[in-house]
């Protein structure tokens, strides 16, 4: 068996799951197991987590995750414990109690701090010994970047894909994981802190990347082609595009809501999960200012069904494009 191919058994078996799990923080926490990363391995240093050696692992923690479901407390205990407000933090939480409580690999230590000279240089995210004893170190990045389009010819790059607020580029996240935070490991200097290696740094960067409402942009070769995905419209552009999806509800979707999609919602719960008529979305994205991640829920089957999210995306300033792109375009 190759490589490859205990990640996409355990994609399938996992994905299936998110017609299972209700619980909002154990649906999140599958979805980081299984979704599809942003990015293809960047050897030599960029290699890609691996969760699962074997089919059976991943077929294990489907039922591990099936049995949290039913009873999600020590899960919830264990976010509410650290006082999450950054989707990363939240992202680390997630994995780090897997690692503890999981069927898979198994946690030696979180966020072990690097000093040289009295100064922390960098943190290791998580030492992991895999159920065949590999000793990993796993740098876990969690990110939603907009495409801010390219120039008739430009070749495709990371530089593309930014951060909504503007404070975030693809390619100097992963400049960051290759030239710093993965080689933290192998460093003289972290053989002191007892964690004894060697350790086989690897890359788990999961997320969403979201493309201008009607454009279908190359992507860049770094990036993995079956990303999760999503939409950007301008906000003068939104109403044709609520228009677009006809009796669809909306709901704007709070930064720690920006991993799975969101549990199915029953009819009778519709007003107490704020699904809203576009009309009434478009009155809340008024009184915004910057970019607001909203997603789209249709009922399935219509009219008896659930509501299911069917999209997601953001809704940003109609200066945001141009700014956008002048920041992709920026020297690092």
């Amino acid at each position: 068996m190759s490589a490859l191919e205990p990640a996409a058994a355990s994609a399938a078996a996992l994905d299936a799951l998110q017609d299972v799990l209700s619980d909002p923080a154990v649906r999140d926490l599958a979805w980081l197991l299984a979704s599809s990363p942003l990015l293809r391995a960047q050897p030599p240093m960029g290699e890609l987590a691996t969760v699962f050696e074997t089919p059976q692992q991943a077929v294990d923690t489907g039922a591990w995750l099936r049995e949290l479901d039913r009873d999600p407390t020590a899960l919830r205990q264990a976010i509410a414990a650290t006082r999450i407000t950054r989707l990363g933090r939240y992202a680390e939480c997630l994995l780090g109690f897997f690692l503890q409580q999981g069927p898979a690999a198994r946690l030696v230590a979180a966020n072990v701090a690097l000093r040289v000279a009295g100064r922390t240089i960098g943190e290791c995210d998580f030492l992991v010994e895999s159920p065949s004893r590999r000793k990993l170190h796993w740098e876990l990045a969690v990110k939603c970047y907009l495409h801010a389009g390219a120039a008739p010819g430009d070749r495709p790059e990371l530089a593309d894909y930014v951060g909504p607020n503007l404070q975030d580029r693809f390619d100097l996240k992963l400049t960051h994981l290759l030239g710093h935070q993965l080689p933290l490991s192998a460093r003289e200097e972290f053989a002191a802190l007892g964690h004894l290696g060697p350790w086989r740094p690897q890359m788990l960067v999961k997320g969403w990347l979201f493309y201008r409402w009607g454009e279908t942009p190359e992507i860049a070769q770094a990036v993995d082609p079956s990303h999760c995905r999503g939409f950007w419209v301008a906000r003068r552009d939104w109403p044709a595009l609520a228009a677009n999806r006809g009796g669809a509800r909306w709901a704007v979707l709070p930064r720690l809501a920006w991993l799975a999609p969101r549990p199915p919602i029953a009819t009778e719960a519709v007003d107490a999960a704020l699904l809203s008529p576009a009309a009434a979305l478009t009155e809340r994205l008024d009184q915004q200012t910057g970019p607001v991640m909203v997603a789209s829920f249709e009922r399935q089957p219509p009219l008896l069904g659930h509501w299911h999210e069917t999209d997601r995306g953001f809704v940003v300033p109609d200066d945001w494009p141009e700014q956008a792109r002048a920041y992709a375009r920026a020297a690092a």
